[in-house]
């Protein structure tokens, strides 16, 4: 028996797979409540009351009448009236997260979560489950039988690989890609469907007249950096479908914190601005002082009506904690950058270059150096009662309001707020 499932596996090189949920929020939903949901036309959506709100997330049964993630609310139900929509629910997405988690960890240790739905396995040292196929299938059975969900999985020599073989059959596809079907099954495929390669890498290459996989593998490595940099030889041993990257069991820190809030209506008053920045900079900062660590830059991202999106940052002298000093630098962002009166879709508040709070050393200002303890010590006692009684037990006057920027004090919600961590609220395919 062991020789024969030793020949399943590669005497040099690994086994892959990337395991891909189908649909998460809205399986969690059908498998929690299947007499209410199972087989029935269902979203996610950020802003379950506001019909501009878009939809994260849709079942297949939804995209089945032509239902596509991204759509607003108000587009949605005009072509299905009887979509029936839910507000996100993180702890219950959690909850099932860590369930399907725990199934993968019981064949290797080398489980790499990327995402709340979906991780890489390294399984070359799994042969004890048996084949690597009989492990990808016990997989998709086990999880299907004891938490209701339906998954994807790809199978692959490197996770590049293995990334692209679950996004070829959903839902409940199981596709095996090896090397040697790398010319067959992808070099004909558009740059764009590498996964790695963005719409603006993907047009840059097509100005250049390299518009297939393949023929980015044909292409001088030498031109490629010349265009792209480092990026450029990645991009060649990629077409050819070479990954050397390793799946790490252990997630590396935030690189950045963030709250991103849709409106349910565009607003333009300076005044409503600062109120949105005052409650996303104030969550922001309450999840950074969570993780004990402290930030240097501070960004915002504004969106147009029209989609069209802007970015902007600020680096501070030295870092810090402090809600208000995000709070302030936020707005000196807005009113450096954005014309007053302008109306506004979408703000968000994000916190970058951060480090741990016992790694960093902290700079006292020698104006408020004497009333810096005192600060700490009221923002640590209003961390301390938000944590017992909830985040609305200490808010200023200026948080107060009937926008989406209040609601992300709700952790059970958050329905209109994009969380940069694993608790992400994101677009899903």
């Amino acid at each position: 028996m062991m020789t024969n499932v030793n020949e399943h596996y590669p005497a040099k090189g690994r086994v892959i797979i990337h395991l891909d949920m189908n649909a998460f929020y809205c399986s969690v939903h059908e498998a929690e409540e299947p007499e209410k949901y199972k087989d029935r036309p269902i979203a996610v959506s950020g802003s379950v009351e506001q019909r501009k709100g878009i939809l994260v997330t849709c079942s297949y049964s939804a995209r089945r009448i032509g239902i596509k993630t991204g759509m607003t609310v108000r587009q949605a139900l005009k072509l299905c009236p009887e979509l029936i929509l839910i507000k996100p629910d993180f702890n219950l997405y959690r909850k099932y997260s860590h369930g399907f988690m725990t199934i993968a960890r019981q064949y290797t240790p080398l489980v790499e979560a990327v995402s709340i739905d979906e991780c890489y396995m390294d399984i070359t040292g799994s042969k004890m489950f048996g084949s690597p196929l009989e492990i990808a299938a016990s997989l998709q059975q086990r999880i299907m039988s004891e938490w209701s969900l339906p998954c994807s999985i790809g199978l692959a020599p490197n996770k590049l690989l293995a990334k692209m073989a679950s996004d070829m059959k959903k839902p409940n596809g199981l596709t095996v890609l090896r090397i040697r079907d790398v010319k067959n099954v992808l070099w004909d495929k558009s740059c764009d469907t590498l996964f790695g390669i963005g719409k603006k890498t993907a047009d840059k290459l097509a100005k250049l007249n390299i518009r297939t996989i393949g023929q980015l593998a044909a292409t001088d490595e030498m031109l490629l950096n010349k265009h792209f940099g480092v990026i450029g030889s990645w991009m060649k041993s990629a077409a050819h479908g070479i990954d050397r990257s390793e799946v790490n069991p252990n997630r590396e820190r935030n690189k950045s914190i963030g709250h991103t809030t849709t409106l349910p209506s565009d607003i333009t008053a300076r005044e409503d601005v600062y109120r949105v920045l005052l409650n996303l900079a104030d969550q922001t900062g309450r999840r950074l002082r969570r993780q004990k660590m402290v930030a240097t830059t501070v960004q915002i991202t504004i969106r147009k009506p029209d989609m069209t999106t802007i970015a902007r940052s600020h680096t501070l002298a030295a870092p810090t904690q402090a809600s208000d000093d995000f709070y302030r630098e936020a707005c000196k962002l807005y009113d450096r950058h954005w014309k007053n009166g302008e109306p506004i879709r979408l703000l968000g508040v994000t916190l970058q270059n951060l480090t741990l709070l016992d790694e960093t050393a902290m700079q006292l200002d020698l104006f408020s150096y004497e009333q810096q303890p005192r600060k700490e010590a009221l923002t640590l006692a209003m961390d301390r009662l938000r944590d017992k009684y909830g985040e609305d037990a200490v808010l200023t006057a200026g948080m107060l309001g009937d926008d989406p920027s209040t609601l992300i004090r709700n952790k059970r919600i958050r329905g209109t707020s994009l969380q940069k961590d694993d608790t992400l609220l994101y677009i899903d395919d």
